[in-house]
């Protein structure tokens, strides 16, 4: 079969998600694209520069690829509670050997020069998580002739993002590993399932829908494209490919018959975001106040130790529902096994 987003004809009917801080790599997107699907460059956290790099480095591959940016959405934290935070934290930091930041660290991802990126190497897609993006950065990234696509996580939010000019929706359920793309991380995502929520998004707004959240089978994915979807992403099951950045104890985490629950918390970042349930998710969710990207900031440091010491206790472990489906196949390989009955 040959599935599409506009302008974007795609043999398959997957396509790999962005994955950012790490697992999202140009050789993830090569090898996407090359199987008949459509990867991204996940630039979210990435220097402009990085995210230049990346660009460059898919686009000499010849292949058909998306980027995708975090939208400048903050949450600004109250510094008492990031206080209070911080010293909740502080002997996690001392055991580990690592200082954390004393003041709130507020930034918009580097937003501006990104979006100066993509207006001087134009690529076929850009993807927004975490909110619209101000109107003035869309008209200047649509000049460039990229198809728009914005992931929402409710019919209102699908409702804005198509009043904005939108061309194509990533409908996200809660059922999501990482990042909850809600413009609302205040309040709870209601837990619909993949093909209920495209069902409703596409009785309410008529664009094309990319479909995502605890995709781990081919029905998963038969299941979400006859509820309306044209294509479905897929980012758990291939955190385990060689050609995606997953760090070692990620990996091992996923394979772990140990862990067997995903929790959504803000205790790692201080936007909801689904992952393995580990130590630091259960000593620390319950305390940790919303703030992004400050909570970012001050528990990296903590993460980047856990995961030079492969201790997958105090890392963010992300994974949506449908983890255990994850594979070490190649990644083309799980693209075809996630299309065999579509």
């Amino acid at each position: 079969m040959t599935a599409a987003l506009p302008g974007l004809p795609l043999a398959l009917p997957v396509i790999a998600a962005p994955m950012a801080g790490g697992p999202g790599t140009p050789a993830l997107a090569i090898a996407a694209a090359r199987a008949g699907a459509l990867g991204f460059v996940a630039g979210g956290y990435l220097t402009p520069s990085a995210l230049a790099a990346d660009v460059a480095t898919v686009t000499a591959a010849g292949v058909p690829f998306g980027v995708n940016l975090f939208a400048p959405n903050p949450i600004p934290i109250d510094a008492a509670a990031y206080a209070r935070y911080a010293a909740l934290l502080a002997p996690e930091a001392s055991r580990l050997g690592v200082a954390l930041p004393t003041a709130p660290q507020e930034d918009d991802d580097g937003w501006p020069a990104k979006v100066a990126v993509l207006r001087e190497r134009p690529v076929p897609l850009i993807s927004f998580t975490f909110g619209l993006p101000p109107a003035t950065d869309l008209t200047l990234l649509r000049a460039t002739g990229a198809v728009l696509a914005q992931t929402v996580t409710s019919v209102p939010e699908a409702q804005a993002a198509a009043a904005a000019g939108i061309d194509v929706l990533v409908v996200q359920s809660a059922a999501a590993g990482g990042h909850s793309g809600t413009f609302t991380p205040d309040r709870p995502v209601p837990a619909l399932p993949l093909a209920d929520l495209v069902a409703v998004v596409r009785s309410a707004v008529r664009l094309p829908v990319v479909a995502a959240g605890g995709v781990g089978t081919a029905a998963d994915v038969t299941a979400a494209l006859s509820a309306g979807a044209s294509l479905v992403a897929v980012g758990t099951a291939l955190l385990r490919a060689s050609e995606v950045g997953t760090t070692p104890a990620h990996r091992a985490a996923l394979t772990d018959p140990a862990r067997t629950t995903t929790v959504v918390t803000r205790a790692f970042t201080g936007r909801p975001a689904r992952g393995l349930r580990n130590t630091f998710t259960d000593r620390y969710s319950d305390a940790a106040p919303l703030g992004y990207p400050a909570l970012h900031h001050l528990t990296r440091p903590i993460r980047r130790a856990a995961a030079a010491t492969n201790d997958p206790d105090h890392l963010h472990l992300w994974a949506g529902t449908a983890f255990h489906h994850a594979s070490d196949d190649p990644v083309a390989t799980i693209l075809a096994r996630l299309s065999s009955t579509a």
